[in-house]
């Protein structure tokens, strides 16, 4: 698909075509295409070693591709950015880890999130404005941590805190969010949860989720896209895919 076509098909907050990225011989990524529209969700997919965490290297600016082209909003060429360009511009990552200061309160590290270029203390004895105040209300309502948010992070279950980072990415107002298996390590109560909260967060931006939890998926109800040896194997809902028979072969099985 040429640029000239998809520019008059449709608008995309993410668009790559003809990725490709080597390590030392091995293919990561092979020509591997993709678009995710605006306001749009989707699900990643993929046995070990399909290029999953190679694809969000690339699209943040960690890793750079030996060629191919990956826009963001059509206009932005991420392959000519850095990590923190990328992020300014307005695309948020949550690694499968929680980093949290798990020595500050809830409360504490929203407030982090959002002073830009402070130091953790400069940040802390920051005043906040009425509009801050309320953007960290209204993030803290979103990811149900209102009654915890004078407790030190440190004390909270594994997927509060990773609630909590996804609120830390909020406060960033990224466009596009680009999220490593959050489901890992949850309870069943937590993981659909947490589904609701990305169908919730679906309305306001643009999600990319890499998860291996099926039931997971399912709850997200999007579109869901298969990676395989660096390149797109099967996309669709994920009935399509789960009947997809080079699926089963190389990553559901029968």
């Amino acid at each position: 698909m040429s640029l000239a076509v998809k520019h008059i098909e449709q608008p995309s907050v993410l668009y790559m075509d003809g990725v490709s990225v080597s390590f030392d011989g091995f293919k990561a990524l092979n020509s591997l295409s993709m678009c995710i529209e605006p306001g749009e969700m989707r699900a990643i997919i993929g046995p070990n070693g399909a290029g999953k965490t190679t694809m969000m290297d690339v699209i943040t600016g960690k890793t750079r591709p030996d060629s191919g082209t990956i826009l963001f909003n059509d206009q932005y060429d991420l392959t000519q950015h850095d990590e923190a360009e990328v992020a300014n511009l307005g695309i948020g990552r949550k690694f499968q880890k929680p980093s949290v200061i798990e020595s500050l309160t809830v409360f504490e590290n929203l407030e982090l999130s959002l002073q830009g270029g402070r130091s953790v203390w400069q940040a802390l004895t920051h005043k906040l404005g009425k509009q801050q105040h309320q953007q960290l209300e209204e993030i803290l309502t979103l990811i149900d941590l209102q009654d915890k948010q004078t407790l030190q992070a440190g004390s909270l279950s594994h997927g509060q805190k990773q609630w909590l980072e996804i609120g830390m990415l909020l406060g960033q107002k990224p466009q596009l969010l680009l999220i490593d298996e959050p489901a890992a390590g949850m309870t069943d109560e937590e993981t659909m949860k947490t589904a609701e909260l990305f169908r919730n967060l679906a309305q306001h931006h643009s999600l990319m989720v890499v998860e291996h939890d099926m039931d997971f998926i399912d709850a997200l109800d999007c579109r869901v896209t298969v990676l395989h040896e660096g390149s797109v194997l099967a996309e669709g809902s994920l009935a399509s895919v789960k009947a997809n028979d080079k699926v089963i072969e190389v990553y559901l099985g029968r």
